[in-house]
């Protein structure tokens, strides 16, 4: 999986900055270095994606502003209520006042050429003045890499600049220089676009909170609010903090923190997260987390370093961009200087075609291609509800071929239910049901709940009636005395096993025929006879099987239940969802077991549970995908994919999303190569010019642009088509 830099001192103060100024990936990297040069840094570490840069040791703003002078970057302390984010926005002119001015006096030149011709003096000044101001901080960056012998797109269009300036080129220069400012410009457009979808999660908590503190109400800001402090929350308003209901009720939209817009109602001691919009009721909210430590905050925190991450294919890149830019630097040369020296040919204009060969190879679009798909891909995930925490498990689920998915809680709601109860002779069946609910409520087994859940809901009251002698018999069921008569309820092996009884084969046939349709049956009956039969059930999620076909018509070919349960039961269930394949009977161990040697036929498999009882099979996954943890801190860290709310649906529109930016990744790499290669083969007849080979780089840079950010395009209601 992807790698971070190691930190060198582990008792180094940290330090986080957000940075602004930021145009190119290859940029944040000189800027890492540079920081990690200053006396007193231990390390550094640049989030581009996210304009972050994590010091550790002790460095001012100042120092650092200055290691970014070569970018004139502007670095401002990460906690908004320590410095707030500046006001005022350049207006157009402002903003591209350089790339204005340079397309002005290129405007001079061409004119002044017409008029007085190319080799006028006032034609030279036009288009050497055009160089000057368009690329200006473009020479400055070049001509220092030259000097400490680093060689990146800025070294390479340093050199073909001065390099058409030195043969008379003066037109094609000033094109390069005005093309590729525009160049830089649209790549800091693209990955501020990527960037919008942290912005947008950062404004949704508000910066304060209305807190009732010693009977009186005050606005506080969030950094000074305390665990224990009573929040109110008005009809209209977010919530500014996590907490749980001390008094009122209401409806909450969540859709900020777990992407699902259905209003959820919220009572007395129910989780409210920071964020989300109270519709209805007046709520009080005793705060149970400071600022920095609630859900949406963790989010936040989790997608900024999941962009941080370098994914396989940008890890590919940056080695790639390594060897490629010096590489290049050589067949420039070589285009240079072998044709003239070997076949006699122009100087001047196999200098020109060595020159081109350095425009074209600039690597601007290749470096842009990986980290505008993965940013744009894993802020759009965050924004519907999914957290991915990282490129490396973006990618891994682009490929993925088969999903386990574990059968209580995730395809199935969690929670038994009776779905029958069935009388073998004539009787009263409430009178019934209470004497064997007034037995369940004693017990503490899962299907007991599901007894006495029945009788709440059908009225039904077993309170008054006395049980005496009650017994459990682990594995088998219970027995109680209720009005003199002992009642047992329990499977077949505790009639047959312990009490003797012969099944009449007409209720042994009502049982497995219950088994066959996942229900777990149970008889009731006293020391005489078999008075009925109880079923309880699991019951399956309404869109589980809606989720499966949409899985399997994307392209997951396995889909896989791993369960405890009897094989009748969870073939039953299996079919009713449509999954591929049904693994029974087995322990926690067994479901880790049975993911290890999937994953060792099928290469990449992913697990979904939730996040707690089935973390060994999670980690063991090639991404372990967990749902419904919005709140739950153990998952949020722990898992590689999490569906913030407890809703399967999020799942085809993590693969779909996964697929289609492993496709787009895929298409802009081989684009960006494909083009440069095209390009080079102009070299040959000798047709490359300075024009095709700007044209072809900017081009390139564009076209995998847009491509990256058609991913914000992604919505979850077209995940099945």
């Amino acid at each position: 999986m992807a790698g971070r830099r190691p930190i060198v001192a582990d008792q180094a103060e940290k330090y986080v900055y957000r940075v602004q100024g930021f145009s190119c990936a290859n940029c944040a990297d000189t800027f890492e270095k540079n920081v990690q040069r200053l006396d007193g840094v231990d390390n550094a570490q640049v989030n581009f994606a996210a304009s972050k840069i994590t010091v550790y040791g002790s460095t001012s703003k100042e120092e650092l502003e200055q290691a970014g002078s070569f970018e004139n970057l502007k670095v401002r302390s990460e906690h908004a209520s320590d410095e707030a984010e500046p006001t005022h926005q350049p207006s157009f002119l402002q903003k591209y006042q350089t790339i204005i001015l340079a397309i002005l006096f290129f405007g001079f030149g061409v004119a002044s050429q017409i008029i007085n011709s190319q080799e006028n003096l006032l034609t030279w000044l036009a288009y050497a003045t055009s160089m000057v101001v368009g690329g200006y901080t473009l020479f400055k960056a070049g001509l220092m890499n030259l000097m400490r012998l680093r060689f990146d797109m800025k070294t390479l269009m340093t050199v073909a600049v001065i390099g058409a300036a030195i043969i008379g080129e003066w037109v094609e220069g000033a094109i390069v220089v005005i093309l590729f400012a525009i160049s830089e410009e649209l790549e800091g457009f693209s990955m501020d676009r990527a960037r919008q979808s942290i912005r947008s999660l950062m404004d949704i908590a508000p910066k304060e909170a209305l807190i009732k503190r010693h009977g009186q109400e005050m606005a506080v800001h969030v950094d000074d609010i305390a665990i224990g402090d009573i929040m109110i929350v008005k009809p209209g308003q977010k919530a500014a903090m996590d907490g749980v209901v001390v008094a009122g009720h209401s409806s909450i939209n969540q859709a900020a923190v777990t992407g699902e817009s259905i209003p959820v109602e919220k009572n007395l001691d129910d989780e409210v997260f920071a964020g989300t919009l109270n519709e209805e009721g007046f709520l009080e909210v005793r705060v149970t987390k400071h600022v920095e430590d609630t859900t949406i905050s963790k989010v936040i925190h989790l997608v900024e370093e999941a962009q941080a991450e370098r994914a396989p294919a940008q890890a590919f890149v940056d080695r790639f961009a390594k060897y490629y830019t010096p590489a290049v630097m050589v067949l420039a040369m070589l285009v240079a200087v072998l044709p003239p020296l070997m076949m006699g040919a122009s100087w001047e204009a196999w200098i020109y075609q060595g020159l081109a060969v350095l425009v074209v190879a600039c690597p601007c679009a290749l470096v842009i291609s990986t980290p505008v798909s993965i940013v744009t891909a894993i802020g759009n995930a965050a924004k519907n509800g999914v957290l991915i925490k990282g490129g490396a498990y973006l990618e891994e689920a682009g490929s993925l071929k088969a999903i386990a998915f574990d059968k209580t809680g995730t395809l199935t709601k969690g929670v038994p239910v009776v779905t029958d109860f069935s009388l073998f002779h004539p009787g009263d069946e409430d009178e019934l049901l209470a004497k064997v609910t007034a037995l369940e409520s004693r017990s503490q087994h899962p299907l007991a709940s599901a007894i006495v859940d029945q009788a709440k809901q059908a009225n039904i009251s077993y309170q008054h009636k006395k049980v005496q002698d009650f017994t459990s018999i682990t594995g088998k069921g219970i027995k109680g005395t209720i009005d003199g008569t002992t009642y047992h309820v329990g499977n077949l092996s505790l009639w047959e096993d312990v009490l003797g009884y012969a099944i009449d084969p007409d209720i042994r046939h009502s049982l497995e025929d219950l088994q066959k349709q996942g229900k777990t049956g149970m008889f009731v009956g006293t020391n005489k006879s078999i008075l009925a039969l109880i079923a309880v059930a699991d019951e399956v999620r309404d869109t589980s099987q809606e989720v499966i076909s949409k899985l399997h018509d994307i392209g997951i070919d396995q889909t896989i239940m791993l369960t405890g349960d009897h094989q009748d039961t969870a073939s039953a269930i299996g079919q009713q969802v449509g999954v591929t394949d049904v693994q029974a009977n087995l322990l926690p161990e067994d479901k880790l077991s049975y993911v290890q040697a999937f994953r060792e036929k099928h290469r990449k498999v992913a697990m979904v549970g939730d996040g707690v009882n089935d973390a060994p099979a999670l980690a063991s996954s090639n991404v372990g995908i967990a749902m419904g943890v919005a709140g739950a801190d153990t998952a949020l860290e722990t898992a590689d994919v999490a569906l913030m709310g407890d809703d399967l649906q999020k799942l085809p529109y993590t693969m779909k999303l996964s697929r289609r930016a492993l496709r787009i990744i895929k298409q802009n790499i081989s684009f960006s190569l494909g083009i440069k290669l095209l390009a080079l083969l102009l070299v040959i007849p000798g047709w490359l010019t300075l024009w095709i080979a700007i044209l072809a780089d900017v081009g390139a840079t564009l076209l995998v642009t847009a491509n990256g950010l058609r991913l914000l395009r992604v919505k979850e209601e077209n995940a099945g088509r």
